[in-house]
């Protein structure tokens, strides 16, 4: 585990709450191994900040790779209580993605977290996302209902704030079919906003596992696995180009690189990448075109090295070109994810 904690009791509440979520969310996709694949559980990988003088992390990674083409649980507790003039006290999080090897079993992102400031102001950050290869209008109306019924008071802000994060302009279309993003939430009642984004990720985990239960059993053709390469693609493409988080992780450090880009499925269409380049503005273009460069041209298979690189390219990208954050995905609030850190 992580070698030092943050100081303040709600940082320890809310490291607590997110190790809770990630031990059930583990437990339940072992059990998805066990009845779908071959039984092997997911693997625990440590991470240090600074050596663990400023925290760190531990994700769990799919080794079952019958059931799922790439899967990581991570959580992380970053904090500066030693460093003054750090706006940031600390930050605790569970970000996770799942993606399925069955095209059928759609992907899944969640991400949680709470934020506290050296002002003693805090918020949460609730965000949950289906992403199919191929559309399935139940899966859809039974995640969306989910996503309004965990969070009923402010479930119609949340959900358009993710129709909007979620958003490529580029290829004028969404990463996935249903969103949910809440920023800077925080009631004033501490003990009630974590006890919604405790129960906010039991249901959309509960929601996914049935959801990849009901898919896994399907057959699959040729042109099922068509479609998830290219949306194995659109995902990749929408990661390293617009989500402001994944962006933002990769340029307050470098010291979780591999964890942080987790989230890249295992395979993509270069091709499909080269396409699209004419439609990105000026200097996206230029990170597109870097990401192409850094995949090989046959058998793509995006490993260790390759996430490593694109970690880097996306961290030059904006040494470059800073101007270019301004068109990263966003809700109405833009979180100063990056100056905290500073």
């Amino acid at each position: 585990m992580i070698r030092t904690f943050a100081s303040s009791i709600s940082a320890q509440a809310a490291y607590t709450l997110v190790q809770d979520l990630q031990e059930y969310f583990v437990t339940q996709l072992n059990g998805i191994s066990q009845t779908w694949g071959s039984n092997t559980p997911f693997e625990a990988i440590e991470w240090f900040r600074d050596e663990g003088k400023h925290g760190g992390g531990l994700r769990y990674e799919a080794r079952d790779e019958t059931v799922f083409n790439r899967a990581s649980v991570n959580i992380s507790q970053i904090h500066y209580d030693d460093i003054a003039q750090k706006a940031l006290a600390s930050a605790s999080a569970i970000s996770t993605i799942i993606h399925p090897n069955n095209p059928h079993a759609p992907s899944m992102h969640m991400h949680i977290s709470w934020t506290e400031l050296k002002n003693s102001k805090g918020y949460w950050r609730i965000m949950a996302d289906l992403n199919p290869s191929i559309e399935n209008s139940e899966d859809r109306s039974s995640f969306t209902a989910n996503l309004k019924a965990m969070a009923p008071a402010c479930s119609s802000e949340a959900l358009a704030q993710g129709e909007r994060y979620f958003f490529i302009p580029a290829l004028e279309r969404h990463r996935g079919v249903s969103h949910f993003y809440l920023e800077n939430f925080n009631s004033q009642d501490s003990e009630a906003d974590k006890i919604l984004a405790k129960e906010c990720g039991q249901s959309v985990i509960d929601t996914y596992i049935a959801i990849l239960n009901k898919n896994l059993a399907k057959t699959v053709t040729p042109q099922d696995k068509e479609a998830q390469l290219a949306y194995h693609t659109l995902y990749l493409f929408q990661v390293l180009t617009l989500d402001r988080g994944t962006t933002s992780g990769l340029l307050v450090h470098d010291q979780n690189d591999v964890g942080i880009l987790g989230s890249l499925p295992s395979q993509v269409d270069k091709s499909l990448l080269q396409k699209w380049l004419s439609k990105m503005p000026s200097p996206q273009d230029k990170l597109l075109q870097s990401i192409i460069d850094i995949l090989p041209d046959s058998s793509i298979m995006i490993d260790q090295k390759i996430k490593k690189s694109l970690a880097e390219a996306v961290r030059v990208h904006y040494e470059h070109y800073p101007e270019a954050l301004s068109l990263q995905a966003s809700g109405n609030i833009i979180p100063p994810t990056v100056q905290n850190h500073r």
